[in-house]
Formats: structure tokens, sequence, C-alpha cells
């Protein structure tokens, strides 16, 4: 979750005192990177899941207030638009209280009782990639959250970027639209798992991560639809990286880089991730914290670092690096941040498998994948596998270009149940779990591809007008989505 700030204006001093900040941080880090201060005994893993609102026809409800209300439980809070919310699942030990079944349960009680609560206030919960009833004035100023954090965010890339948005996307159709608020970014939810890692192995799981996110993004797609027109398999990755771009040609042209990254080297640290933060990416946010970190490790005290964490805040890279302190004590997360939401949460426990699992075979491997795999082609993939899903043709080391369905089946399903299998996870939690990824690559069936042929179907040979087309499969999604059946045996009518 984004940290709430309050609504001001910046001076030249606020920034220039923040950069200093920054950079006094960046010192502090490195003090406790050296000193071994971190929490390393009881790694946890997390979840956050955001949402759409929707109203009885399948249309977005701007009432994200009036549920949170309504909802009336800490874990839920805003996002960036108005009919989005998130929930924030307490960390746990992976196979710990229960194991998966217990985290599936927890999370299908949270999102069942915030459905009860919210429908009473006309909003009804979707998890989706991108809402395909979402039109191009559901995303203007109206729709932006009451939330200060993001009200202020939105006057700053503006006035860093100095013009309108441009939002083009060439996909089974073609988008081109401009916008002047960032609300088209609230289109994109998200699911994002967390990893608890020690520091001396942030830089293997963050590069195997990396590694992977291509992969990742073929098997989950479940966005291809965008202001009525039909994209790209995993429409929300080009979306966001467009939506929140800091940069007017004249300055992408000369190599800039962009506030959504995904990065440009495998790294041996984290450092490297937030001294990369500080040197690349003036600050959108300049809010300088009481605390002075120096002095408070100084006095045997853990910092915060509220300066370099609300500036990772605005980065937004696809594997985020997190420092936090949690009673005192500090640690370092991976959040991964590529797959959508959805489609159902035995498809998000399947996902959620698979990425640790293989995470952790990779990052045990004598031969880490990073270091016979190039940079860019763990970047192409990630962009090949948005546009082409689960039909996509990705680079792995030692077997090529190949179909995305046949490396999971052949290579890196038997890594992900040997990764599981070291983090405590014993046959029968594995086979459920990584069965329902197994049978999405043989049926080669996804949300994306369902989603699809469900709206070809009622379009083309009912003859149903688009938008009725796209209202009618975002409701026979919702019922698909509260029978938790996961995706792939999702039927067509």
């Amino acid at each position: 979750m984004g940290r709430d700030v309050p609504a001001q204006t910046f001076t030249r001093d606020d920034r220039r005192r923040f950069r200093d900040r920054t950079h006094t941080c960046l010192d502090v880090l490195a003090r406790l990177l050296r000193e071994s201060r971190f929490d390393v005994e009881r790694p946890q893993v997390g979840l956050e899941i955001e949402l759409n609102l929707v109203d009885e026809n399948a249309r977005p409800a701007m009432r994200s207030s009036e549920a949170l209300e309504a909802i009336a439980d800490p874990a839920w809070s805003s996002e960036l638009g108005r009919f989005n919310l998130e929930i924030n699942l307490a960390p746990r030990r992976f196979a710990a209280g229960g194991g998966p079944e217990a985290w599936e349960s927890e999370i299908r009680a949270a999102l069942d009782h915030a459905e009860e609560r919210a429908s009473a206030v006309g909003a009804h919960l979707v998890m989706i990639g991108v809402l395909p009833t979402l039109e191009r004035a559901d995303v203007d100023h109206h729709a932006l959250s009451e939330n200060p954090r993001y009200h202020l965010l939105n006057e700053q890339i503006f006035a860093a970027r100095g013009e309108d948005l441009l939002i083009e996307i060439d996909g089974v159709e073609r988008l081109v639209t401009y916008a002047d608020t960032i609300t088209p970014e609230a289109a994109c939810t998200s699911t994002q798992f967390h990893l608890q890692v020690a520091p001396e192995e942030f830089a293997d799981h963050w590069n195997a991560a990396q590694a992977i996110a291509g992969v990742q993004i073929a098997l989950a797609a479940n966005s291809p639809f965008l202001f009525g027109r039909e994209l790209w398999s995993e429409t929300r990755i080009p979306l966001f990286e467009q939506a929140t771009d800091t940069r007017p040609d004249e300055i992408r042209i000369q190599g800039v880089r962009p506030r959504v990254w995904f990065g440009e080297r495998w790294i041996t640290s984290v450092f490297d991730l937030f001294e990369e933060n500080t040197r690349y990416f003036p600050a959108l946010l300049p809010l300088v914290d009481d605390e002075d970190p120096e002095a408070t490790l100084d006095r045997g005290e853990i910092p915060h670092l509220a300066e370099l964490t609300l500036h990772n805040g605005t980065v937004y890279r696809w594997n985020r690096p997190v420092y936090a302190v949690v009673d005192g004590v500090p640690h370092l997360r991976v959040e991964n941040r590529v797959l959508p939401a959805g489609p159902t949460v035995a498809d998000v426990m399947a996902n959620g498998a698979f990425y640790y699992g293989l995470l952790r075979a990779l990052v045990d491997e004598d031969r880490p994948v990073w270091t016979r795999m190039s940079f860019s082609a763990a970047e192409d993939n990630l962009h090949t596998a948005a546009r082409r899903g689960i039909d996509a043709e990705l680079f792995w080391p030692g077997m090529g270009q190949i179909p995305v369905t046949e490396l999971v089946l052949r290579r890196l399903l038997p890594l992900a149940h040997r990764g599981l299998e070291r983090l405590g996870l014993d046959t029968a939690w594995r086979e459920p779990l990584l069965g329902i990824v197994e049978q999405r690559c043989v049926s080669a069936r996804n949300g994306a591809v369902w989603q699809s042929e469900t709206f070809h179907h009622l379009h083309d040979v009912t003859h149903l007008p688009r938008p009725e087309a796209l209202r009618r499969m975002t409701r026979q999604y919702i019922d698909y989505m509260h029978l938790n059946a996961p995706a792939h045996t999702w039927p067509v009518d």
C-alpha cells in the first residue's frame, strides 16, 4: 500500500532538502547492510490484491469511500480510482498455520465479507486486470480517489511532463487517446506477492523474479480489453507504462528512464536498486520526515528511512525492493507486481505457488539463470508475454525461443515443485496448486483467452452490440469468479 501524504505545494528548497535527506538515507542503508541488523529468522510472505467496483450493470461504480466505510476493516484501503479498492492480507510463514489451504480460506472469507458489505452501498467487487466495461469517460478527473496522495501525484506527474499523456497501444485493435490526469492508471488492477529475504540473498531473488516475469504474465494474462478495444492479452502492462510516464517525447528520445521500469541490469545488492532510484529519478513527493536517520541509528535504534521509501514508492518497478521496520526490526522484501488481479482466488493461489516455488528453485541452482540470460532478453520476454499471453514464445537459456506452455511443462513446473518442497509443502499441497498451472498450459487457456472467446461469441455469433457483449461477458465473469473454479475450466457461452 502507498504511504498517505498531505495535500500541499512544494518549493525548490523542499526538493533540495529531500534530495539531501535521500542521500543520507542511502548512507544509513549501507550501514545497516554492513552491520547485518535485518530480520532473517522468520521470513514471511504477503499478498495485496487490487479490485474494481462495479454496479448491477457491471459498469464501474465510483463508490470506494462508501464501500470502505461499509467494509470497516483496516486491511482494506483506497486506490488511485474511485472504482478501486485494495486488500492487504496479513503476512505469514509460507507453510505454517494450515498452509495454502488456510491462506486461500482467509482470502475468500475476506473477499466475501467485503462483497456483502459493499453490495449494501451498490458496489460489487471484481478481480480482473482491466475492467472490460470501463469507458474512456470513466477515467477523467471525477474518478480520482479522494486520497490527497493521488491528487498530489497527479499534479506532480503533469508538472514534470508539461503536456497531456498519450496512450497508444497496437494489438488486435488499435487504441490512441490522450489523458489530462493519471486516472487511466486506475484501470490497472494487480496481484502483488511479497517475499521477505535476507539482505545477502536479495539480489539472487530479485534477479530470479526478473528472469521469470514474462513467464508469469503469459500464464496469468487477464486484461485483453481497454476502453472497448481488444488489445494485448495483458494490456495492463503497456497501459501502466504509459499512464504514469513523466517524460515528454523529447526527454524520452534522450534515453531518460521511465518511472514504470523493468530495470536495465542484473544486480549484486539491494543497495543497487535504491541507489538507481536516487540517481535517475527526481522526486515526485519531496516530503521530509522529522526523523534524522543518522542520529536514530547512532542511538542504537532503527530508522524508517522515510524519504528513501517514499521515493521508492514512486518508481514503479515490476519487481520492487521494499525496506520496512516492524516492531523496531528492519527487513527487506521483493514485491512482485507483474500479475493482474484474478480471475479467482484459486487462480491467485496457483500463481503464488508457481512464483514462490520457481523462485526458490532458481535461487538454489548452481548456475543461476541470470548468469546465462541477458537482461534485455528478460525484458523482451515480459513485453512479448503481455502481447501474446499464453500463446507467446519466450527465450529461455538452453532452450532458445520456445512456446511458453512447453517451457513450463518441460522445465519450469518440475522446478516449481522442487522449490515448494524445499519451502515445506508436501505433495498433497503442491499438486492441486501447480495442477492449475499445468492445466492452463495443456488447454492453452487463461483469463484473457476466456474473455476474448466469450466476447467474440456474444458479439460475432449472437450479434450483440459491442458494449452489450462486453457487459454480458463481464457479468458472466463475475458469476464464475464467485464459483472459484479456475478460469481454464470456464465454459464459453
